[in-house]
């Protein structure tokens, strides 16, 4: 029993002091024995063996595993690695193991598993297996025969955190000594990262020649690849679809659609367009008597709403793509909105000075260029703020920012424009001498 003990120690003390060591004596070990280390060891020094093993084995470790350890072990490795392990697996043992996890991890895996439409990661195939540099020539030939799959063209090379390292076309190895090792055959390979536009994609496969594309996430982890018949099929259907509906136009709209199709995703929206309009006309028309009496400000209404609305338009835009590209979560929307209130308050005082400048010579009146420098400043930050939160509150409301925003927006700006230029002037026109 003290042999037994002893031998026990040494094991733990190896695999605590060498996991890279472990994982590759564990890489040639069948699954059930690999299970039974795991189990023994505690779970942060279980993670670091687990993240070190081949992928295929990793495979075949969570395919075996147990409930009860999966749901232990597995919310320990972080999201991003933990989807690109359990993304080789069949869907239905997906939706088992997804079950056996805490909601809100559950819920951020398969957010990340959606790509968007727009993504590489979208038409990537995750059904790839990745080797190691030290495998050799024979080994990894054995393990392409099992496999059986006549569309690998180039493997792929990834070191002991599964970082891409290269690749190995498939006639070098056919042509190479069984003993040569893959980190002596590597070639450089052009990577595109999972969230990176189609229109990225195209170019690299178009310039580079190349008929297959590895995809790594922000780590140069490799996450999948893409093939040239995937890419032909998405670039069918181009990226038109957020641009028709940040004006209103259903997504599922084509140029030949039905009239009554149309009208049906269009109408809606211009109805809710035309209550916004009102919304903020009557905001106008509280300042009836202002306007009545300082007609002037009549002709400045249009710059202040116009620079508003494009100050938001801007963040917006980069908010919407921010979204879709996964650039930010939405738990760091104060991040995004800090950065944009910034811009739009510094953009509002650059742009104030020349509008003040403007207005006092045409005008003559240095206290109508104070009220409308004032009231850009102030509408410039709000919209620029509005530009980032509006997309962020519809999408943790679940729905589409790029469908309303737009709409919401031009409500927010030109009412934000309209009250804190014709207010000011109400509140300070006697006081500055506006008449």
């Amino acid at each position: 029993m003290e042999s037994i003990e002893i031998k026990k120690n040494l094991i733990n003390h190896f695999f605590l002091r060498f996991p890279d060591e472990a994982a590759d004596v564990l890489n040639g070990t069948p699954t059930y024995e690999i299970l039974t280390y795991l189990k023994n060891q505690p779970l942060n020094i279980s993670r670091e063996i687990l993240l070190r093993l081949d992928s295929i084995t990793i495979s075949d470790v969570l395919k075996t595993m147990d409930d009860t350890f999966f749901s232990e072990l597995f919310p320990t490795i972080d999201p991003y690695t933990g989807t690109l392990f359990i993304s080789r697996l069949n869907e239905d043992l997906v939706n088992k193991k997804l079950a056996l996890l805490p909601d809100k991890l559950a819920s951020e895996i398969k957010e990340i598993m959606n790509y968007p439409p727009e993504s590489a990661g979208f038409i990537m195939d995750t059904r790839i297996t990745p080797f190691n540099p030290d495998k050799s020539v024979a080994e990894v030939l054995g393990q392409l025969r099992m496999l059986g799959d006549r569309r690998i063209h180039n493997i792929y090379v990834v070191d002991q955190e599964g970082k891409l390292l290269g690749k190995v076309p498939v006639q070098v190895l056919a042509i190479s000594t069984p003993n040569e090792k893959l980190k002596n055959l590597l070639e450089n390979s052009l990577s595109v990262h999972a969230m990176s536009p189609h229109e990225e994609v195209v170019e690299i496969l178009k310039d580079g020649k190349i008929i297959s594309l590895p995809v790594v996430d922000l780590d140069n982890k490799l996450l999948g690849v893409i093939r040239y018949d995937a890419l032909v099929k998405a670039a069918q259907m181009d990226a038109t679809e957020d641009v028709q509906a940040i004006f209103g136009a259903g997504r599922e709209e084509r140029a030949l659609s039905k009239v009554t199709f149309a009208i049906r995703k269009r109408l809606p929206w211009l109805e809710i367009n035309l209550a916004t309009a009102f919304l903020a006309a009557s905001v106008v028309g509280i300042f009836e008597d202002t306007i009545a009496r300082i007609t002037v400000l009549a002709v400045f209404l249009p710059v202040v709403a116009g620079q508003s609305g494009n100050t938001g338009s801007q963040a917006l835009a980069v908010t919407i793509r921010g979204l879709a590209l996964r650039e930010f979560r939405i738990g760091q929307w104060l991040r995004v909105a800090r950065k944009e209130l910034a811009v739009g308050f510094i953009n509002g005082v650059a742009v104030a000075l020349t509008t003040s400048f403007i207005v006092y010579i045409w005008a003559s009146s240095f206290g109508l260029a104070i009220v409308i420098g004032i009231s850009m400043v102030l509408s410039m930050a709000i919209a620029g703020f509005s530009g980032a939160v509006i997309p962020i509150l519809l999408k943790s409301m679940g729905q589409d920012p790029a469908q309303s925003s737009s709409i919401v927006l031009t409500t927010v700006t030109d009412i934000v424009g309209f009250f804190s230029f014709l207010g000011l002037a109400t509140v300070l026109g006697t006081v500055l001498g506006i008449v």
